[in-house]
């Protein structure tokens, strides 16, 4: 049988997607820059005792390993290229070591041991019974609702012994990155998440750098307990950039449930006005966005972007922390209007904060990197059995099940090495998936035409343009985008390729999609839309045609309202046949009606690549 990771490859160089140029060839690499462990608190308040880093790197790299929870065996279904362990940096390790007994007492007085002693029950206890998260979320930021106010306060659990856990848990985390780092075959990054939360508003970032564990045992993960504002975790990587030489990426996540505070528009989390220096700050670091993960999508909403038939993609309309209100999108909390935003702040102050790519990936807590929807294990190890999905969490019913099988980061790097991964990166030639590994290329330039689909010298091609997270200025005519997809061998086939175009129109932003390769003989609707693909998904069985769609789409696509003095963004978005949920299956096991899983029953799988950013002229830095 052949593998998925050869059947891509053959399916990419098919599509001409591949340069027949060695000298030039990048590799589409696949992986999760978003994975939790046993060392992470929540994770382990949620019943994952016993699933360290090694796990998780066996798993990703296509080994059986044993479930956390259910204790059963578990295998990925095709072996990922690489990944980051993100723990929390919160406490890192000190819940863990508290409930199993290990706080290390040999520096601590009286007082202390004695603290330490009831540490050790408390948390013992609060990992005896899942739903004791709850108190844990509910309690683990100031009690005000107010953003603002509630970002002053940066939370704090004393527990004697912290930092000696903390540091001894980090020391063990970057060992395990080194010895399962593959050049060639697997890289396993060093990185860890910090998590700020202020009165349930997720800042959350993930941070990750190419060194290896000499490098970064020079410092312990900048925590929110530190501070709570985005802009100091940045001048702390400043800082140890520095002092150390390494680099580093930062990527935001579940901008959904940011209450507006991700993407500011006028005035940062200190409620100061936003500067040419705090936007060169943040794009320094921040040059890649993770768009979909478990907790839902943030590319758009319906209410932001009423224009477009596919924006209610996995919503989660639910804050992490209870009582701060009920759920409200704003502009602030989502990738297509922050890429806008970006347009605009850059128009008035000549910098943009939010020229970024976009990636996906799991934020597990498994330790199980999987977002696959018919080997999905869950967000937490407590949401792996079918009918613990339909347990509510605090505030949140059916959560198990509220939660998506999402996503996949993808990368076009020339090799399988951190420093070559970190660089694609860097110039953002990476792009998400909801969880298929769709094969998708993107170049954008003055001159390409319908020929040019044919070529076998994709090097050529790219010496003629730039690729997704490239820049255009000042040109003299409509861009032209070359685009090639490829179905996922094993999913869906593929419905269609979307162009969507953000730009500012007289210092006002605007957005549009085109339709610009489909599969099939389908007409425009009155609106102008191509109808919809057949939807084929049998709620009784699960089971899913593919006599429609395509296998691979393409297209030479020039902007039709292309005006020279407009600041604008393209991206693709690639849409795969319907298919079904990870709930609808699980109530097809359970033999319950779909609709009472409280989720849609089946989903149009996608592709979002990483922007190409049209600049007028040079005035922006």
């Amino acid at each position: 049988m052949i593998s998925r990771a050869v059947q891509i490859s053959t399916v990419i160089a098919a599509t001409c997607v591949m340069s027949a140029d060695a000298a030039t060839d990048k590799k589409l690499l696949w992986g999760d820059t978003h994975l939790h462990t046993a060392y992470s608190p929540d994770a382990y308040l949620s019943q994952n005792f016993s699933a360290k880093p090694d796990i998780a790197y066996r798993f990703a790299m296509g080994y059986p390993v044993i479930h956390p929870s259910t204790r059963t065996r578990v295998q990925i279904e095709t072996p990922l290229d690489f990944l980051v362990i993100s723990d929390h940096a919160e406490s890192m390790g000190v819940f863990k070591a508290a409930a199993e007994g290990n706080i290390p007492r040999g520096e601590l007085g009286v007082v202390d041991s004695g603290i330490a002693w009831l540490a050790e029950k408390g948390m013992a206890f609060l990992a005896g019974n899942p739903e004791n998260i709850n108190y844990f979320m509910e309690y683990a930021t100031a009690e005000t609702t107010d953003v603002v106010e509630s970002a002053k306060i940066p939370p704090s659990l004393p527990i004697p012994g912290s930092d000696v856990i903390r540091g001894d848990t980090w020391q063990a985390s970057i060992e395990a990155a080194d010895i399962n780092n593959q050049p060639g075959a697997f890289s396993a990054f060093i990185g860890w998440e910090w998590s700020s939360i202020p009165a349930g508003a997720n800042l959350h970032r993930v941070v990750f750098t190419p060194a290896d564990a000499s490098v970064a045992q020079q410092w312990i993960p900048f925590a929110s307990s530190e501070s709570n504002y985005p802009e100091d975790l940045w001048r702390w990587l400043d800082d140890v950039s520095g002092k150390t030489g390494a680099e580093f990426i930062s990527i935001p996540h579940n901008s959904n449930i940011s209450r507006g505070y991700m993407f500011p528009e006028q005035r940062n989390l200190r409620d100061e006005p936003i500067t040419p220096e705090w936007s060169e700050l943040r794009a320094r670091y921040e040059n890649v966005v993770e768009i979909t993960q478990v907790k839902g999508d943030s590319e758009t909403h319906p209410s932001l972007s009423p224009d477009d038939p596919f924006a209610d993609f996995e919503p989660f309309p639910h804050y992490l922390k209870p009582g701060v209100g009920s759920y409200k999108a704003s502009k602030g909390d989502f990738v297509r209007p922050a890429l806008l935003t970006g347009l605009s702040i850059a128009e008035d102050s000549g910098v943009n904060p939010y020229k970024f790519g976009l990636i996906g990936s799991t934020d597990s807590h498994t330790s199980l990197a999987t977002a696959e929807e018919n080997n999905f294990w869950g967000k937490m190890a407590t949401d792996a059995k079918p009918e613990d999905k339909a347990t509510a969490n605090g505030h949140i019913e059916k959560l198990g099940w509220a939660m998506s099988a999402s996503g996949l980061a993808a990368v076009w790097s020339e090799e399988n090495t951190r420093a070559s991964i970190f660089a694609a990166f860097k110039r953002r030639e990476v792009y998400a998936t909801t969880g298929p590994r769709i094969a998708v290329r993107v170049y954008a330039g003055a001159d390409f035409v319908e020929a040019d689909l044919d070529t076998p010298d994709f090097a050529a091609i790219a010496a003629r343009g730039v690729p997704m997270g490239g820049e255009l200025s000042a040109l003299q005519s409509a861009p032209s985008f070359l685009v090639h997809a490829a179905k996922d061998p094993i999913s869906a086939h593929l419905d269609r390729i979307q162009m969507v175009k953000g730009w500012l129109e007289k210092g006002q932003p605007r957005e549009r999609i085109f339709d610009i390769a489909w599969s099939g003989a389908r007409d425009r609707d009155s609106a102008g839309n191509i109808t919809a693909v057949a939807n084929t998904v049998d709620l009784k069985t699960g089971h899913y045609s593919n006599e429609h769609g395509a296998e691979m789409l393409s297209a030479v696509w020039s902007d039709p309202d292309f005006d020279a003095e407009q600041a604008a963004f393209y991206y693709v978005r690639v849409l795969e046949l319907p298919t079904p949920r990870h709930s609808t299956l699980d109530a097809i096991a359970l033999n319950i009606p779909a609709a009472d899983t409280g989720q849609a029953t089946t989903l149009q799988e996608r592709a979002y690549t990483s922007p190409i950013f049209y600049t007028p002229e040079s005035s922006e830095k």
